[in-house]
Formats: C-alpha cells, structure tokens, sequence
C-alpha cells in the first residue's frame, strides 16, 4: 500500500468520523427538543386535567342544587334573596 492510498483512506475516515459527529449532534438535539415538547404537552395535559375536574365537581353541586329546587320550589325564594342580597352591596 503506497503512502498516497493511506493518506487518502485517512482523509476519508476523517470525513466520515466529521459526518458522523455532525449527524449525532444534530439526532441528539432534535431528541432533546422532542422530549422539551413531549414535557409541554404533558403539562398542559395535567393543567387540562386539573381544570377538567374543577369543572366536573363545579357540575355536580350545580346539579345537586337543581335537584333540591326542583324538590322544594320554596327554596328558590331564599336562593334569591340570599343571591341578591350578595350582589345588591356591589351595585
């Protein structure tokens, strides 16, 4: 094998390693800001979840309340009067 042939196979596992370098960096980048996004939506998902919940909870007292009106129509007069009676002092 002639000096030449070595310096050109050298030459190519340079640029070979150099391509391979480049490419790893640029994999590993693209992991880590898919793994930056995967994290943003899991949050939200858990921000949806929680707010998901409140609203479910928020439900179902507002439907107990329509059950026990539709139960005893008398309340609906106190619901009121307490109801304006909490708005009136911010008129």
């Amino acid at each position: 094998m002639a000096a030449e042939e070595v310096s050109e196979t050298v030459d190519h596992y340079k640029t070979e390693i150099e391509r391979l370098t480049k490419e790893l960096t640029e994999t590993t980048h693209e992991k880590i800001q898919a793994a930056e996004y995967g994290l943003v939506v899991l949050e939200e998902k858990l921000t949806l979840k929680q707010q998901y919940d409140e609203l479910e909870a928020e439900y179902d007292v507002l439907k107990q309340e329509l059950e026990q009106l539709r139960e005893d129509p008398g309340i609906i007069r106190c619901s009121s009067q307490r109801a304006f009676s909490v708005v009136a002092p911010r008129l």
